[in-house]
């Protein structure tokens, strides 16, 4: 084995491929004042808290909050440590042993050690919904309580980059609760955060976790990761899924942060006594998938008239009430691995074109249904502003509403009654190439194939995107598969969305993330 790193320091190793980031020399941080019950109005209903297995950014607003992973990213989305004290790559880079933090207790209070941590492991293997990122790991070992050590069939650059993506993180649990199906799961993890109770349609109860041990590695929290600590007793997130009792809320003091501010509403509350508002401008993608299994959507034909009949500008303009940027492309722009590849199919905004295609295809005025929710109105107004294009090209389009819950798991299990779902990548573009092109790759494709197979050449670009041996390597790839995904209208990039949230005055040191932090965060009353 290569040498260990620095205890509580990540370096950049040739093995690992990924940089470390490590904090800037500062006093560690400590919660000014504690106290008191912080209360978060959610925008969207939570479908479950099962972290392992489940794609919703509404859980991980909370879960995130109560587990922790091996590695994860930091506000820059670079790689650092979590549960990982200190990390090593074997010189033929076909292992990794990570040492695990000293003094780490669950929720429940049992000690974390290696076994907790193979066995959560195993059950991302097994059922976690990104499994894929696990399927070059050939095993794991635990020689000891403190080790924890993965070995690969084969060498492959971004495997750290991998593990530390957090759209769905393999988060740690007790190792007598990893054998639980999805959803079933009891709710421990070992973050500063422990659950108290969930009741669907009301809210999730969080508490303070006295028995935390924190990571200091960074001096303060950045992104999920660094020197994490509970300054509140309890945080309450209020399931508050109509924007305006949501703002109503924050006006009255009922909730100290209101996750998402209308545009609209941004400046009347920017001049209420007592709120705050804040801004991420780079939170996430809007963006749907073709459900290609069913009919109609599953002609090309018919999916490239629908892109070539899109006026992304507009689509843009009512779903954010004018606060965008258009991007046609998978990555934003700056990012490392952003390629205009493909781009030339966004914003047509051509229906003529689009009534050539429909022809080419023999469509036939077959429904395509177009499947929304109204708990995030940046996905329901895109649907029904696109629903107007594409009926003004020829094409029979219907709405179909649903709860958030409902349709995310109808998208996800099932290839009827549906044509196109709404959705958006927050993490998922801001994490990077590789975790951008998984959603699209075989197996456990987010979007549907005909039986579940994806495009060949697409996903032989993605496996050179997570295996090739050089950056040059990987982006070319990535901008071949972008533009196979773009020119098959395997996904369709409506722009960027910003993030607007507002906060009661007496909330300290709160700042926006594509995910809630809680913290870190007090009240002073």
């Amino acid at each position: 084995m290569a040498p260990k790193y620095p205890k509580a320091r990540f370096l950049p190793g040739i093995a690992i491929g990924v940089m470390f980031a490590t904090g800037v020399s500062a006093a560690p941080f400590e919660c000014p004042k504690t106290g008191g019950e912080l209360i978060v109005g959610l925008q969207a209903g939570i479908p479950s808290l099962d972290q392992q297995t489940n794609t919703s950014s509404a859980t991980r607003n909370v879960a995130m909050n109560m587990y922790e992973t091996l590695v994860i990213r930091d506000e820059n989305m670079n790689v650092v440590p979590d549960l990982a004290e200190s990390i090593s790559a074997s010189d033929d880079g076909l292992s990794y042993t990570f040492k695990l933090r000293a003094g780490v207790t669950f929720h429940n209070g049992k000690p974390m050690t290696s076994a907790d941590v193979a066995a959560s492991y195993q059950r991302y293997k097994d059922i976690g919904f990104n499994r894929s990122v696990l399927d070059i790991v050939e095993g794991w070992d635990t020689p000891d309580d403190e080790t924890f050590v993965i070995r690969l069939s084969a060498p492959q650059p971004t495997f750290i980059e991998n593990l530390s993506s957090y759209t769905v993180p393999i988060v740690i649990m007790p190792a007598e609760l990893a054998g639980a199906p999805a959803n079933g799961v009891e709710i421990v993890g070992t973050g500063p955060f422990k659950f108290v109770e969930f009741v669907p349609d009301s809210h999730v109860l969080l508490e303070r976790f006295d028995g935390y041990s924190p990571n200091n590695t960074l001096d303060g929290l950045s992104g999920f990761g660094g020197r994490k600590q509970a300054c509140v007793d309890t945080v309450r997130f209020r399931l508050l899924t109509e924007a305006g009792a949501r703002t109503a809320a924050l006006e009255t003091g009922e909730i100290h942060i209101s996750e998402d501010v209308p545009n609209l509403s941004k400046e009347r509350l920017a001049g209420v006594e007592g709120v705050e508002i804040v801004q991420l401008r780079t939170w996430g993608m809007n963006l749907g998938y073709p459900n290609l299994s069913a009919p109609p959507t599953d002609n090309v034909k018919v999916r490239q008239a629908m892109v070539a009949a899109m006026n992304m500008e507009e689509i843009m303009d009512a779903a954010t009430d004018g606060s965008f940027q258009l991007n046609g492309a998978l990555q934003y722009p700056g990012q490392a691995y952003y390629s205009e590849a493909g781009t030339e199919f966004y914003n047509q905004a051509d229906p003529e074109r689009a009534r050539q295609l429909l022809e080419e295809g023999g469509y036939d005025g077959e429904p395509i249904v177009l499947m929304t929710n109204q708990q995030f109105p940046f996905m329901y107004t895109t649907a029904l502003v696109m629903s107007e294009q594409l009926k003004a090209a020829g094409m029979n389009a219907e709405v179909k509403v649903l709860d958030w819950p409902t349709a995310l798991a109808t998208s996800e299990q099932e290839i009827t009654g549906w044509n196109f779902f709404y959705t958006a990548w927050i993490t998922t573009t801001a994490i990077g190439g590789t975790t951008s092109l998984r959603n699209l790759a075989n197996p456990n494709n987010v979007y549907k194939p005909i039986d579940n197979q994806g495009d060949p050449e697409f996903n032989r670009y993605f496996e050179i995107v997570s295996n090739g041996t050089t950056l040059e390597e990987r982006q070319e790839a990535f901008a071949n598969a972008q533009r196979i995904a773009l020119e098959s209208v395997m996904v369709v990039p409506f722009g960027i969305l910003p993030s607007t949230q507002g906060i009661r005055s007496n909330v300290e040191n709160y700042k926006p993330f594509f995910n809630t932090r809680v913290a870190n965060v007090w009240l002073d009353d």
